[in-house]
């Protein structure tokens, strides 16, 4: 029986994080709660998620009035790699077999396909940027946020 392999909520949260500032944001700084409406996430964990992003320099932030969250580099320059790995650490610490320091390693297991399973994930990460993922939400029709209104 062949399971779907997963990327943990983090990262899917972090990829919806940052394709939302990249495909709603015009380039400009976005408030964590709008990023956290549009994609039905908790806005308490979608900050702490945000911080590890600004650590790993893929996002940039402002406090006070104004503020919020924008991109550190384009679009076409941030890979879903850096995405993953900014919230999870290097892939081939999150891509492990059931050997790699477990109790019950076996020398008859083929724990070597972890790592190349890892290289192979990394190489179509790395390839698929977040302007790619905002490419792809237009070509599929998936809405843009409305800009915001002003009021006189």
């Amino acid at each position: 029986m062949l399971r779907a392999v997963r990327l943990s909520l983090q990262v899917q949260y972090a990829i919806c994080g940052v394709f939302d500032l990249a495909y709603n944001g015009g380039g400009g700084l976005v408030r964590i709660q709008e990023i956290s409406e549009r994609q039905a996430i908790p806005t308490r964990y979608l900050e702490q998620i945000f911080q590890r992003l600004r650590r790993a320099a893929l996002v940039t932030s402002k406090r006070g009035p104004g503020g919020g969250y924008g991109l550190a580099r384009e679009p076409g320059a941030i890979s879903l790699r850096e995405v993953l790995e900014a919230v999870e650490g290097s892939l081939e610490s999150a891509l492990r077999g059931p050997g790699d320091g477990a109790a019950g390693a076996s020398a008859f297991r083929p724990d070597f396909v972890w790592s190349a399973l890892a290289a192979r994930l990394g190489r179509a990460l790395e390839e698929l940027s977040v302007e790619d993922l905002c490419r792809e939400a237009a070509a599929a029709g998936v809405e843009r946020a409305e800009g915001p209104m002003y009021f006189i």
